[in-house]
C-alpha cells in the first residue's frame, strides 16, 4: 500500500486544488494520502470528497509553522486533530497575521533592487490562502528574476539573504501541546533537512518528544540519508512512529506524490492515536 501523508494544494502553497491533488494521488497511483496544507484545513472537505470517489484514502492534516526560541524553523504535521479546537485555531491565525506582516516587509526589501510589487505576488495566492515566500518566490519566477521556486529559496528568500525576515510563529513545543489537546497526532516534518536552515539540536527534539510529539517524517527528499540514521535511532529509542512522504506541491516544487511512504503500521498507530472524533476516510 502506498501512503503518502504531506502534500499541499492552493489553499496555502501549492499549485493544484484539492479536489487536483487528489486527482494526481489517484493517477500516481497513491492508495491513502493526507492533505497537510500550511497552517489551514479549507482544503480537507474537496480533498477527501473526491479521493474517496476516486477509490483513494484521505487522512485530514495540517502543516503548522513553528519557530524555536533559537529561531529555527520547524514545521510539525497535525494528523486527524479537531479543526475547531479554538485555542490552536486562534493560534494558528495569529502566526498567519505575522506571516503576512513578514511578507509584505520582504517584498519591501526586495523592490529595492528587483521589480517586484505586494500586487505580483497576491497575483500568486489561492483563494483564502496566506500569503507566504512560496508566493513571493512564484513571484520572482513570473518576472524572470529566478528560474524556479527551488532556486529563489536558494537565494534571495534564504535565511542568509539580505531580504529574509524572522517570522514570527509558535513554538513547536506549544503546537505540540495543542495538537495533542485538539486531539491530534503530531509529527516532525523533514526535521533534519539542512538545506532548508538550521536544524532543531537534541535538546529541542527532547523538549518535543516530553512534550508528546508523536512521530518523525524521516523518509523525505530534504533528508540526507545520515540525518535518516540519525531520526530513526530517535525514534527506536523513544517510541516514536516513524513517517514517509513527498512533500508535494503541484508544479511549484519537483517533489513526485508517493516518491516516499509510510508503512501501514505508522498510519494505524496515528489513526489510535488521535482522540477528537475526525478519522480517516476511506473509499
Amino acid at each position: 500500500m502506498k501512503i503518502d501523508l504531506h502534500t499541499h494544494s492552493i489553499a496555502s502553497d501549492g499549485t493544484q486544488t484539492p479536489g487536483d491533488v487528489a486527482r494526481s494521488a489517484h493517477e500516481a497511483g497513491v492508495d491513502v494520502f493526507a492533505l497537510t496544507d500550511h497552517d489551514t484545513t479549507a482544503g480537507w472537505r474537496e480533498a477527501g470528497d473526491t479521493a474517496v470517489a476516486l477509490g483513494v484514502a484521505f487522512v485530514p492534516g495540517m502543516e503548522i509553522t513553528c519557530t524555536t526560541r533559537d529561531g529555527i524553523s520547524v514545521h510539525m504535521l497535525s494528523y486527524l486533530h479537531d479543526p475547531r479546537y479554538q485555542p490552536l485555531v486562534d493560534r494558528i491565525e495569529e502566526g498567519c497575521r505575522h506571516r503576512l506582516t513578514r511578507a509584505r516587509r520582504m517584498v519591501e526589501l526586495l523592490s529595492e533592487d528587483y521589480p517586484i510589487t505586494w500586487q505580483d505576488v497576491q497575483d500568486q495566492v489561492g483563494p483564502g490562502a496566506t500569503v507566504g515566500r512560496p508566493h513571493i518566490a512564484d513571484a520572482l519566477v513570473a518576472l524572470d528574476a529566478v528560474p524556479d521556486r527551488s532556486a529563489a529559496f536558494a537565494g534571495l528568500l534564504s535565511g542568509r539573504s539580505r531580504y529574509y525576515v524572522r517570522h514570527q510563529a509558535l513554538d513547536p513545543v506549544e503546537a505540540i501541546k495543542l495538537v495533542r489537546a485538539a486531539g491530534g497526532v503530531p509529527v516532525c516534518a523533514h526535521p533534519m533537512a539542512p538545506l532548508r536552515g538550521r536544524v532543531a539540536s537534541p535538546a529541542d527534539f527532547e523538549e518535543m518528544i516530553d512534550a508528546g510529539l508523536a512521530g518523525l517524517e524521516v523518509a523525505h527528499r530534504d533528508n540526507p540519508d545520515e540525518s535518516r540514521a540519525i531520526l530513526m535511532r530517535l525514534a527506536a529509542e523513544h517510541d516514536l512512529l516513524v513517517t514517509g512522504s513527498s512533500d508535494y506541491h503541484g508544479a511549484g516544487k519537483p517533489n513526485r506524490l508517493g516518491e516516499n511512504s509510510t508503512s501501514v503500521r505508522s498510519l494505524t498507530r496515528i489513526c489510535e492515536q488521535a482522540t477528537s472524533g475526525v478519522e480517516v476516510r476511506w473509499p
